[in-house]
Order: structure tokens, then C-alpha cells, then sequence
């Protein structure tokens, strides 16, 4: 039987568990989100770091060829026009492990973010 790494319980755990390539892109992605969104929160949630800001803000996993970023559907909406390069589907976009990450628009989506859960009241 094949044994299982444990669950990480903090976003450092669950980016320690990568190759440092792998690394080096979800801490720029992740100092980016909190450069954005300041007063967000960070969690594991649904298995993957998650920020938090009236609500679920967005959340961002790595996989084997890309890095998923989940900033609702809403998110995709508002830029689509500047996502055309990225593999997209209803919540989610894929940036390619071997390309580098779009941070100014991933910025400009994560503020996007606030803005709308923050108008939630």
C-alpha cells in the first residue's frame, strides 16, 4: 500500500512539497495575490491555498505541466480579452509551468476580486 503524504494545513506546507521551479512560481504567484489583496486571509481550502477576503477571493494549485489559478468565474469574465493566451474554462486558468507567470494581470484580477467581494457587503 502506498502511503500518502499528509494533507499540508498552511499554504508553506503545501508549496514545500514541489520541485524548487515549482516553488519559485507559487511564491511569486502568491506574493503577488498578497501584494493585491493585503488584508486577505490565507487558507487551505478545497486542498489548495486559498485567500480569503469577505469569502472565498481565489485560490491556486500546481499540477505537473501548469499552475491553476481560481478567481471565480466572475474573474475570468471581466479579462477575458486579456486571457486569450491561457487555457481558461468557467473558474479556472492554466499558466504553463515552462512560461512565465502573468503577474501584473493576475494582480489586476485579484484586485478585480476585492472589489467584488467587498461590494458583497
Amino acid at each position: 500500500m502506498e502511503e500518502k503524504s499528509p494533507k499540508p494545513k498552511n499554504v508553506d506546507e503545501y508549496i514545500a512539497q514541489f520541485s524548487d521551479t515549482t516553488k519559485e512560481l507559487l511564491n511569486a504567484l502568491r506574493k503577488t495575490i498578497q501584494t493585491a489583496a493585503p488584508e486577505a486571509k490565507e487558507v487551505i481550502n478545497y486542498g489548495m491555498p486559498t485567500f480569503q477576503l469577505n469569502g472565498n477571493l481565489v485560490h491556486f494549485a500546481a499540477f505537473k505541466k501548469h499552475i491553476g489559478f481560481y478567481p471565480s468565474p466572475s474573474g475570468i469574465t471581466a479579462f477575458t480579452n486579456a486571457l486569450i493566451n491561457y487555457k481558461t474554462s468557467k473558474g479556472a486558468i492554466q499558466f504553463l509551468i515552462d512560461q512565465p507567470l502573468p503577474l501584473a494581470l493576475v494582480s489586476e484580477i485579484v484586485k478585480y476580486r476585492v472589489k467584488e467581494n467587498l461590494a458583497k457587503g
